[in-house]
């Protein structure tokens, strides 16, 4: 049986508020229809302790990688953190797909979606130093973003000041993730009277990407 982990990025909980959500919550159901027994998890970020990198995180992390201490030799502030992280990344890896939907805020994702990311670069457990520079070592998993845009980021002059799908697209593929083409609903800021098109797009775009990612197989 595989496991799909649903990612939200959005403070609101209910999916009747979040258009995102509801481009998600499309493609869940088109998954299911693909692999009836698959486990879903939903980690909705804003509902979670997720600890940001501090001078306990930096501290206790240098301390362990070149400094000689052990974990006893940390503070208790500094080993609780610490713990926290390895716990969410072990808690991220547990899975053979993923699927993260975000908003773009200010040209990038919200923060929250930062400091989850930032738990999941541990050097040993998620990608490794080889004679090649830096390797994922998450390799073998498949991965989707859906994202919601109020403007227009695909084409035109706003294309390069899109951060957000850039930065966890280049993330995950730094870790060892193999992407499926970003599910995208724009311009709905712009375009208000064109919600409900731009909606039912991404939606059918959302359905076959589900289709077409419950038929891959993973290799962990």
């Amino acid at each position: 049986m595989s496991k799909l982990l649903y990612i939200t990025a959005n403070p609101k909980s209910d999916s009747k508020l979040s258009k995102g959500m509801q481009i998600g919550e499309v493609f869940l159901e088109e998954f299911k229809k693909e692999q009836p027994d698959v486990e879903i998890e939903h980690m909705h970020l804003y509902s979670m302790d997720i600890p940001e990198i501090d001078m306990d995180l930096l501290y206790s992390r240098a301390k362990l990688s070149f400094m000689g201490y052990t974990k006893d030799q940390l503070t208790e502030g500094e080993r609780t953190k610490l713990e926290k992280m390895h716990a969410l990344a072990d808690r991220f890896i547990d899975a053979d797909y993923y699927v993260f939907v975000t908003p773009i805020w200010n040209l990038g994702a919200p923060a929250i979606l930062k400091s989850f990311m930032d738990c999941l670069f541990i050097a040993g457990k998620t990608f490794t130093y080889s004679e090649h520079g830096a390797e994922g070592l998450l390799t073998g998993r498949k991965a989707i973003h859906i994202q919601t845009r109020g403007g227009i980021y695909s084409i035109g002059r706003m294309v390069d000041f899109e951060m957000g799908d850039r930065y966890l697209s280049k993330a995950l593929e730094f870790l060892g993730f193999e992407l499926m083409e970003t599910v995208f609903a724009e311009g709905m800021d712009h375009n208000p009277k064109m919600i409900p098109e731009i909606m039912a797009k991404a939606k059918e775009q959302a359905a076959k990407a589900a289709k077409e990612m419950a038929k891959l197989p993973v290799s962990l």
